[in-house]
């Protein structure tokens, strides 16, 4: 079993977790107007998976607003979907406080099918691990980066070098 740490404590991590070169699972989440959105909705897509515990804390906060910031310059054929347990409406409420409108929110809450699919369900919390994934044009994953702590920030300039590699 995998394992993350949270401030030093380790944490377990449930699910299989697909590898570079290995089709990307789909998955089924909601928005933040509550409609379910699919991984193979954004075929033909190079999409990044930003995986995070949630967006009311200060590192996913920092993250998904770098991301947002991001997107500006980035190909419209990429596009930045996160991820987390959070409630659509919490979602869309720190969205609008945030003014974050480039990355598209999504919710795991329901039935954590994404975080079963990728090995990123936190046992012991029930929350997400952070994890970014980029998946390619054909549906393959080509880059994965699980944060051994949960409280560090991913290697952005990494993601978004394997994202516009991935076009």
């Amino acid at each position: 079993m995998t394992q993350v740490t949270l401030q030093g404590n380790p944490l377990t991590l449930s699910g299989q977790q697909p590898k570079p070169g290995d089709n990307a699972p789909d998955f089924t989440v909601l928005d933040t107007e509550l409609q379910p959105v699919h991984l193979s909705d954004y075929a033909g897509k190079v999409v990044i998976l930003s995986s995070v515990p949630s967006l009311d804390t200060p590192v996913c906060d920092m993250e998904t607003r770098h991301f947002n910031t991001e997107a500006a310059s980035l190909s419209e054929d990429i596009v930045i979907l996160t991820i987390s347990v959070d409630l659509p409406f919490a979602q869309k409420r720190w969205c609008g406080a945030s003014g974050v409108e480039q990355v598209k929110t999504l919710s795991d809450h329901r039935d954590l099918s994404f975080g079963e699919h990728y090995g990123l369900v936190i046992t012991e919390l029930r929350l997400l691990a952070r994890c970014v994934m980029v998946v390619d044009r054909q549906g393959t994953l080509r880059y994965r980066e699980l944060i051994p702590e949960i409280a560090d920030e991913p290697d952005y300039d990494a993601v978004l070098k394997a994202a516009k590699n991935a076009l």
